[in-house]
């Protein structure tokens, strides 16, 4: 294939710190599992999906004021004693490595100050759509509401592995969820999402959130039907229970819902091309001596420099 890939970079050192023993260390013992991981996710990647862009979209606000502020609940399990989120220590000492392996390499990197990974990944998936078909690689099911089959937009999702991926455009997300294609952020907002703090609608659980949104379209199709006395449509006691969660309705669509149209120079300046060499030759080899990456680091170039 040609085209954009955005990594939910996130979501791939998670899973490959979690996935990858920690007795996978570097020659001085520290551990090194969630780099190696995370090079070889890219190298299978790039290896079987050959995009000819991408970029590795970070977290520069993992718990964003303007989400807080509308739902205080939100991520609000994963804040640690200190305020900052829970992050292992072992895999927290690795983000500097996998910064830096990321700047050798010449893969092209964003995160926006006050937005999540996510919202990085929703504008430029929107801005990529325009030039052709975008790939967003992900385990978060968040991002199944930006699929889109006019670009195409569709989701590599990871739930079992890089090697088996699933692929989730609007007709897969219809079929499994029983939803409109691009429906996932209202099906959350309604069924809630513990993951992320997001209580849903007491009673509301996915038959009933499948079925008002088959029925209305939309959260908003629902709220007006709400505010309009619509009687019809509603499954039994749903009517009520969704009049009691106005307000948390009202909050919760802007937490949920991806920003799609940050306007900054990190993601509007971006240089997403995929290099065919590193952009540090020196700095890559320092690297990987370093931390012990030979074998993860020459997967890459090797995949890379494949015509």
């Amino acid at each position: 294939m040609s085209g954009l890939m955005l990594l939910d970079t996130p979501s791939l050192y998670f899973r490959a710190f979690f996935g990858v023993p920690e007795s996978v260390t570097a020659p001085d013992g520290t551990p090194v599992n969630a780099v190696r991981g995370l090079i070889d996710m890219i190298a299978r990647l790039v290896q079987d999906r050959r995009p000819d862009r991408l970029v590795c979209c970070m977290d520069a606000d993992w718990r964003p004021a303007f989400r807080v502020e509308a739902l205080p609940s939100y991520k609000a399990h994963r804040v640690a004693d200190d305020g900052g989120d829970q992050t292992p220590d072992a895999l927290a000492a690795q983000l500097p490595v996998i910064d830096a392996v990321l700047e050798a390499f010449g893969l092209a990197r964003a995160g926006v100050a006050g937005y999540e990974a996510d919202d990085v990944i929703g504008t430029l998936a929107v801005r990529g759509a325009a030039a052709g078909p975008v790939d967003v690689v992900t385990g978060d099911r968040d991002l199944f509401q930006l699929v889109d089959e006019r670009g195409p937009v569709q989701v590599l999702y990871t739930a079992r592995g890089i090697r088996n991926l699933q692929v989730m455009g609007e007709k897969e997300v219809a079929a499994k969820y029983g939803i409109p294609g691009r429906g996932y952020a209202d099906y959350a907002t309604l069924r809630g999402d513990p993951s992320d703090g997001l209580p849903g609608v007491p009673g509301v659980g996915d038959k009933t959130a499948a079925a008002l949104l088959t029925r209305f379209g939309s959260l908003e199709g629902i709220l007006a039907a709400l505010e309009a006395g619509t009687a019809e449509g509603f499954p039994a006691g749903a009517r009520r229970r969704l009049e009691a969660a106005h307000d948390y309705l009202a909050a919760a669509e802007k937490v949920v819902r991806v920003v799609t149209d940050i306007d900054d120079p990190a993601v509007s300046g971006l240089d997403d091309r995929l290099p065919e060499r590193p952009r540090d030759p020196e700095a890559l080899v320092e690297l990987a001596d370093r931390w012990g990456l030979s074998g993860p680091v020459n997967r890459l170039l090797n995949a890379l420099a494949r015509p």
